[in-house]
């Protein structure tokens, strides 16, 4: 386990090792560990520049104001949409990219608790519309500016590093899977797709965590039976179980700005803070392959999990989510009309 203190340091050392000011998006930066990410990226950058995007304006207004209370030499900008449609990733990450030539960090934490297989308007099952297709469409149409940027460029994608499981090929939505089943199997479908836009993008190192038991409006707000048994558990057992929501903040912006999580092309301007502890073992088992699947205590995935992704590599089966994920991209544009 990389200690707190570990972690704190490093942090600290950003003001001195990285630019004075890192431009970072925040998607789903409104709440839970977005907002609390968010906040240490004010608090440690000298001068940061941060795109909020999230569905609340009220709760952006609060945020901001904290913000800037914490580092007043910061920007820090709303965008407002409901990224579960991929209509509204483009049309939010235009935005951006008439804003920006080039961005440090994306940070991908929004999500959905819908766990009674709805569909969105353009066909996707809710509960992997955020954290598949939103997500992988925000890196496909960020990918640009992130390749454009000096120095620090990462992805972070907070959802199940390290959790990885069976994946069902013909279901790769999980409409369909056993609700025990759809935790692994979308984490794998995660998993798996960042490592083939790794081979893309070999300059930008990727982060795939899970955050542990964090108490956020998302547990809150996850309907049904589930959710009254998450609540339940996180009052009986939070004391025990949790990750405060200030070290969680601290320990995703750690993930965000360390060196341990290097690029897979071995560039030494977009790494990190110098780390003492080494580098972290990627997807593939190797040191610095570029993608890493970390638990919430940011260290790397188990060698069980290493090799059940070998396995799936072996079968074809990268190939085959980034081909499912393309081609809903493809289908979705047909019928927006969109590109």
């Amino acid at each position: 386990m990389v200690a707190l203190s570990e972690v704190q340091a490093s942090n600290a050392l950003i003001t001195t090792q990285l630019s004075q000011a890192l431009v970072g998006i925040f998607v789903g930066g409104t709440s839970g560990i977005g907002e609390t990410t968010l906040k240490k990226f004010a608090k440690y950058v000298p001068q940061p520049r941060a795109y909020i995007v999230g569905r609340s304006e009220e709760a952006s207004k609060r945020i901001i104001g904290e913000c800037r209370s914490i580092n007043p030499h910061g920007e820090y900008i709303f965008l407002k949409e409901d990224v579960s449609l991929i209509k509204n990733v483009d049309k939010v990450c235009a935005k951006i990219v008439a804003k920006e030539r080039a961005i440090n960090i994306l940070f991908l934490s929004a999500g959905a608790s819908d766990l009674n297989r709805n569909q969105t308007s353009e066909g996707l099952h809710l509960l992997a519309a955020v954290p598949v297709y939103g997500r992988f469409r925000f890196i496909q149409n960020l990918s640009p500016l992130l390749q454009n940027a000096t120095g620090l460029r990462r992805v972070v994608n907070v959802a199940g590093g390290g959790k990885e499981g069976v994946i069902d090929s013909t279901d790769f939505q999980a409409l369909r899977a056993p609700f025990y089943k759809i935790r692994g199997h979308l984490v794998t479908v995660i998993t798996l797709r960042l490592e083939q836009v790794a081979k893309d993008l070999p300059g930008v190192s990727f982060v795939h965590d899970f955050p542990g038991a964090v108490h956020t409006p998302l547990i809150d707000n996850t309907t049904g039976l589930l959710g009254v048994l998450m609540r339940a558990m996180f009052f009986l057992l939070g004391w025990w179980i949790c990750v405060p929501i200030d070290e969680s903040g601290e320990r995703h912006l750690y993930l965000a700005t360390s060196a341990r999580f290097p690029t897979s092309n071995g560039a030494s301007d977009g790494n990190g803070v110098e780390t003492k502890i080494g580098t972290c073992k990627g997807t593939t088992g190797e040191d610095g392959s570029g993608v890493y699947s970390v638990g919430q205590d940011c260290e790397a995935a188990s060698p069980a999990r290493m090799k059940l992704l070998a396995g799936l590599r072996r079968k074809g089966m990268m190939e085959e989510v980034w081909a499912h994920v393309q081609g809903e991209f493809d289908r979705i544009a047909r019928k927006t009309g969109g590109s």
